[in-house]
Formats: structure tokens, sequence, C-alpha cells
């Protein structure tokens, strides 16, 4: 994988997204999935780059082709998430049936007076991961994101719930570090995504599916730094309104040597990879990278 989504425009229109919003909050939920099928259907027609990507994606997980059923499933999952987001970030998560499993993995983590780095994809649902937050209402939940590549999304979740915008975490600003250091000091969480590579210099290239693909080092150089234990989730779409959140423990300590530093780091992410195939093969429909994410073509 290379920085090549960083280059995908955000699909969809300003104007689009808030008629959407606008309906799920007036209307309802049924009457706003109602117009997901049609929404779907125009951008499997013209999303030619993202239908073919994630048409391997699915042969590679699956050991399929995939057909034209498969890849509008596909879109559905992912349109039904950010239309849920829109629910979940409100805070509105009755009429949803979200099961957690592994959560007394991250209250024995945090019951030792220490915060803790989550470590995710995009793969499924960031947001119904606060449904955690929510359940243990003590627990700060922030998150590092690049804000620069989702203007839309962006301006939604401010629109929405100006309270959820202010716990993001921009990358890369001047008091990024000293934000992380500040939430982890008080017993809370740093959520950051361990998939999408933002410098070609800070990834290495890992085993994946059957192939080879690039993931970033950042979460793993960050839980180095910060000397948090790794706790890893998915929030996986199953259809409907069930949603399904996994927390398991990564480990209690990344450490990268200075005489191995980049084989430590190769060993880290590779476990990393290793994690994301399991959950990738148990829930194909929830891979929500629209683009090339492998070195080669196959």
């Amino acid at each position: 994988m290379s920085v090549a989504w960083q280059r995908q425009q955000e699909r969809g229109s300003r104007i689009g997204i808030r008629l959407m919003a606008w309906v799920a909050r007036s209307a309802g939920r049924p009457a706003a999935r109602a117009l997901l099928y049609p929404i779907c259907l125009y951008f499997l027609l013209s999303a030619g780059p993202a239908r073919r990507a994630i048409g391997r994606f699915r042969s590679r997980a699956l050991g399929r082709p995939a057909g034209w059923r498969d890849l509008f499933r596909h879109f559905h999952a992912f349109a039904s998430t950010i239309l849920d987001r829109v629910y979940f970030v409100g805070g509105r998560f009755d009429g949803f049936d979200i099961q957690v499993h592994g959560l007394e993995v991250l209250d024995r983590e945090l019951a030792k007076g220490r915060g803790c780095i989550l470590v995710g994809s995009h793969l499924g649902s960031f947001e119904a991961v606060r449904a955690v937050g929510l359940s243990r209402e003590q627990i700060e939940i922030r998150v590092l994101m690049d804000e620069q590549n989702a203007p839309l999304i962006r301006g939604l979740i401010q629109e929405l719930n100006p309270a959820v915008a202010d716990t993001v975490i921009q990358v890369g600003g001047a008091e990024t570090m000293l934000q992380v250091k500040e939430c982890l000091d008080r017993g809370g969480v740093v959520g950051i995504m361990g998939d999408r590579v933002m410098r070609d210099d800070q990834a290495v290239v890992c085993r994946f599916l059957g192939g080879q693909a690039r993931f970033p080092t950042g979460a793993m150089r960050l839980a180095h730094v910060v000397r948090a234990p790794v706790v890893l989730f998915f929030g996986l779409y199953r259809g409907g309104s069930r949603y399904e959140v996994h927390l398991e423990l990564f480990s209690e300590r990344v450490r990268l040597s200075r005489e191995q530093r980049a084989g430590d780091l190769q060993q880290w992410v590779q476990r990393y990879a290793d994690h994301l195939e399991v959950f990738c093969r148990r829930a194909p429909d929830n891979w929500f990278n629209f683009y090339e994410f492998w070195n080669d073509k196959s």
C-alpha cells in the first residue's frame, strides 16, 4: 500500500451528506436506510476504481471472485455505518444491538491506573466503539486523526456534536504528543488507526491476505514512546442494527531496541497485520479501504 488513499477525493457532497443526516434525524432510521439502496447503486456503477479495489480485496479474503451482488452488499455495509454515525456521534445508541466482546481486557488495563492505546483499522465502524465509552462513562476516549483528508465527515461531526469533534487530536500537530500524554496520564484511551500509510518513509511491507502490503509504523512507535499497553479494537457491522465490538490485548508494552529498531518495528507491525487479516476473513463486508491496498495487482 502507498499513500494513494490521500489523493482519493472524499465521495459525496456537503448538501447530500447534510440531507441524509436531516432525513435520519427527522424521518428516522428506516426511512434513511431506504435511501441507501439507490445511493449504493449509483456509487457501485460510477465508482469504477473503488469497485475494482473491493473486488480484488474480496477475492483475496474469500478465495473466489466477487459478483455484483457481493459488491453491492459491500457498498451497502459501508453506507450503513456512515448513516449510523449520525446516531452514534449524537450519543443515540438506543435501538442498536451492540455486542461488546473483551471489555474485561480494557477494564483490566485501565484498572492499573494508566491509560492505553487503542489500535484499530478501517474495518468496520470506529463510532461503534464509542459504545464502550458510553457503557463506562468514566473512560475518556480521544482519537488521533488526519481530519484534513475527510472535511465533509469532519464538518458533519462538528455540526452533530461539537463535544465529540473536540475529542479528535490532529495528527502531526504542534501539540499532538502533549495531548496524547495528558490523556493517558488521566487514565484515558487514545485511539489510532493502524492500516493507512501517511508517509512512505514511515511504513513497512507486511504479508497480508496472500500478498505484500505497506502498513504504517506510527501506532507502534507511539506505543513505544508513551510506554502504554496496546489494545486492538474492531467494530464490525453485522447487518440491520447489529454491531460487534471486539477488544483484544495486543501487548502490555511495545519495545523497540536501539540496535534492532527496524527489525522490531517489522515484527510488531506484522503481528498487527496478522490480527487484521483474521477479522477481514471474519467480516469481509466491513473492509472500507476503497483503493488498491497491495503493492502487487494479483
